[in-house]
C-alpha cells in the first residue's frame, strides 16, 4: 500500500492513498501509479512536476486510512520530512521514491502518472498490503 504525497501550485502539501502502483522500467528508473479523476488530489497531482510514493510498513495501517478519507485534514498529527524536491516523505514508511513526472496518459476513468526515480530509500520494515478488500500483512 502507498500513499502519494506533492505540493500544490499553492505550496500546500497534498496526499492520497493509492494501491495501484508499479514498476515500470530499470534503466531508467520508471514508475507509475494510477489515480482517480474525480479524487480530490488529482489534479494537483498531475500538474506537480514532482511526487513521492511512500511504500508503508505494517505499522501504518492508520495512515492509509487516513490518506484515503475524503475531506480528512490529511497531514494533521501526521510526521514527515521534505524529500529533495520539497515534497512529503512520511515518517517510518517502509520505502519513500522521489520521483519527477514524466508523463500522465488519461485511461477510462484514471490517470496513469509515470515518474522517474531521483532518490529512493528503504527500511527493514514489514510492508502494509492490501488484499481483497481489506489490509493484510506479509509473514516470513
Amino acid at each position: 500500500m502507498t500513499v502519494v504525497t506533492c505540493t500544490d501550485a499553492d505550496g500546500a502539501d497534498r496526499g492520497m492513498t493509492v494501491s495501484a502502483f508499479s514498476s515500470v522500467s530499470l534503466t531508467p528508473p520508471l514508475i507509475l501509479i494510477c489515480v482517480d479523476k474525480s479524487a480530490s488530489v488529482h489534479d494537483a497531482l498531475i500538474a506537480a512536476p514532482t511526487f513521492v510514493v511512500n511504500v508503508l510498513s505494517a505499522e501504518q495501517e492508520a495512515v492509509a486510512r487516513r490518506f484515503a478519507e475524503t475531506g480528512a485534514q490529511r497531514f494533521t498529527g501526521i510526521g514527515f520530512t521534505r524529500g529533495q524536491h520539497g515534497a512529503p516523505l512520511l515518517d517510518d514508511a517502509l520505502a519513500t521514491l522521489e520521483c519527477r513526472q514524466v508523463a500522465h496518459h488519461a485511461s477510462g476513468d484514471h490517470t496513469i502518472v509515470i515518474g522517474e526515480t531521483d532518490v529512493a530509500t528503504m527500511s527493514d520494515a514489514k510492508p502494509l498490503l492490501y488484499y481483497r478488500g481489506g489490509f493484510a500483512l506479509l509473514e516470513r
